[in-house]
């Protein structure tokens, strides 16, 4: 059997954070999904997994529970990615530690057919929002790596390296979007006029582009045990390439 592993996010106001998680925690346990989903008072952010027809029965409870239409991305995979089940409240459901108005970023999104037209312009900077051992599996062809060890050094890379006054164009992507999706209203308040965000991240754009037309060099590093995932969102070959000191190695799952 395949499994079917979505990766979802939302900006939206929540309340009763310990009555939500003990929810959800219950719904993975009954209907057995695995995965994380972080919650915080700002939004959600997951990633989890299950058999075809058990997410299928998960979302409806997430979109109650959210009050929302949920929006996710997909992929398969032959093994469980994940071990557990874990449903973890934060301060943030992304870490940059700056204060934003995400209702600034609106307008800023660019869907993935749009995407090459915007990166292939000379005048664009792209940027890649991800940590540095992200980057060394895959990125975008031309991309600016910002060598960064974690999410909350990207503010001060942009600051030291772009001038808003010089140049206005940035188009910046990440895995799924959410890291873009709070870094698009920093850019709007540092000056920049021009903010480009890939929607759906990288995995979206894979999902959607014709291998003939990507602009995508190599493979995507994903946060659970596949590693990273091909051009056709497949199994990739990539060996765990993460630090030691950003988080313990992976459990590698065989082919």
């Amino acid at each position: 059997m395949n499994y079917q592993i979505i990766t979802f996010y939302e900006f939206k106001r929540l309340e009763n954070l310990l009555e939500m998680r003990a929810t959800l925690k219950s719904a993975m346990f009954e209907l057995s999904i695995l995965g994380t989903i972080i919650i915080a008072e700002e939004g959600y952010n997951a990633t989890v997994s299950g058999s075809p027809t058990d997410i299928e029965e998960f979302i409806a409870v997430l979109e109650k529970k959210f009050e929302t239409k949920l929006v996710y991305k997909t992929s398969f995979h032959a093994e469980r990615p994940f071990l557990k089940a874990k449903v973890r409240i934060k301060k943030e459901i992304v870490s940059l530690r700056q204060p934003v108005e995400i209702e600034k970023g609106r307008g800023t999104h660019a869907k993935p057919a749009e995407w090459n037209r915007i990166i292939s312009d000379e005048n664009t900077i792209v940027l890649d929002a991800r940590n540095d051992y992200e980057v060394a599996v895959g990125t975008f062809r031309g991309a600016t790596n910002p060598r960064i060890e974690k999410f909350s050094d990207l503010p001060k890379f942009v600051q030291e390296n772009f001038n808003p006054r010089e140049r206005q164009r940035i188009a910046m992507f990440c895995t799924g979007g959410i890291r873009c999706e709070k870094f698009a209203p920093f850019l709007k308040e540092l000056g920049f006029e021009e903010v480009y965000q890939l929607e759906g991240g990288i995995l979206k754009y894979l999902e959607e582009t014709p291998a003939e037309e990507s602009l995508w060099e190599g493979e995507c590093f994903v946060f659970d045990d596949r590693i990273a995932v091909d051009a056709n969102l497949r199994h990739g070959a990539t060996e765990d390439a993460r630090p030691l000191t950003v988080n313990p190695p992976l459990k590698k799952t065989p082919k």
